[in-house]
């Protein structure tokens, strides 16, 4: 290899308010879908990376859980991995939802965009706590008008917590090329990490009940709870090359099964088809998946499903 032009490699920790589009982010700067997107706040519960490649640049970006208040044990779990995914990274980000806090700047926000605020200033506490300046995203900035989004991008410049700040939306893909281009120019000289090939680092299994686990939010935010959870019970290579994927649904209540299942079961089935048509495109090949439904009352109090997601327990 060439001294003129070495290999690089960092770590991105991409942080930030749930909802306020992080994944999406991830997604759009690997150009591969590599962590799930849904309405419903808090989806991401544990580190994903994905990896950006330009170059003999590795840049890995770590999509972490939100930074919020948390109440419960899988939400304090979650928060700890966010900063967690933090402490040893390169470079931070810290995405926040600009039309959310426009709406608060101009004193008109609700309770969700408050709420986000709120979240919001934790990051920027923690950052300064930390003694770490981090790239500002300001996403979403197709849903705000630009005198707007000038006025917001100087109110964030005044906590001298940013080195830089960006202006972007993830859904549309504005202004990720400079993001893009910026993370890759900050990475250190280094051996990368992973394969040049290799998009994301999540295991099959993992990443299965995962998409799983999106459809069901897609499907049913509005009367899903939020305590459940998708696991992969056995994943079997069939002869003709194809896969059969056996997974659980786990809800907390008993009257949570109806609202997954549905009429006839018709619910579930739907689910089941999205799911099986995106992991089908993931694979390559293809897929019968199984889908079952269980009560299992206080899974997010056992041990043993913080560590099959690579959480604290006793954060």
């Amino acid at each position: 290899m060439s001294s003129n032009n070495p290999k690089r490699a960092g770590f991105v920790a991409v942080l930030g308010a749930p909802n306020a589009g992080k994944s999406s982010l991830v997604n759009a700067l690997v150009g591969h879908k590599v962590s799930i997107v849904t309405q419903k706040v808090q989806t991401t519960r544990f580190q994903i990376r994905g990896v950006l490649m330009a170059g003999q640049t590795q840049v890995v970006l770590v999509d972490t859980p939100g930074v919020f208040a948390p109440r419960r044990r899988l939400d304090r779990a979650m928060v700890a991995a966010a900063w967690a995914g933090a402490e040893d990274a390169d470079v931070i980000v810290h995405v926040v939802d600009a039309a959310a806090a426009s709406h608060v700047l101009a004193g008109k926000g609700g309770g969700q965009d408050r709420r986000a605020e709120e979240d919001t200033r934790r990051v920027i506490d923690g950052l300064k706590n930390a003694e770490r300046k981090a790239v500002l995203v300001l996403n979403k900035i197709d849903l705000i008008r630009r005198e707007e989004l000038f006025a917001l991008a100087e109110n964030f410049n005044k906590t001298e917590a940013y080195s830089d700040i960006f202006m972007i939306s993830a859904s549309n893909g504005s202004g990720v090329k400079d993001l893009s281009a910026h993370l890759v120019a900050r990475m250190p000289e280094g051996e990368w990490f992973y394969d040049s090939d290799q998009v994301a680092d999540l295991p099959m299994r993992l990443l299965a009940a995962e998409i799983t686990r999106e459809k069901l939010f897609l499907r049913v935010h509005d009367e899903l709870p939020y305590g459940l959870t998708v696991e992969t019970d056995s994943w079997q290579e069939r002869k003709d090359g194809s896969a059969r994927i056996d997974q659980t649904i786990f809800v907390e209540r008993e009257g949570h099964k109806p609202m997954i299942i549905g009429k006839g079961g018709q619910t579930l089935k739907t689910i089941g088809e999205l799911a099986r048509k995106e992991l089908i495109a993931e694979l390559e090949r293809e897929v019968h998946l199984f889908l079952h439904v269980k009560v299992r009352p206080g899974w997010s109090e056992e041990r043993a499903r913080y560590s099959a997601l690579g959480l604290e327990f006793d954060a």
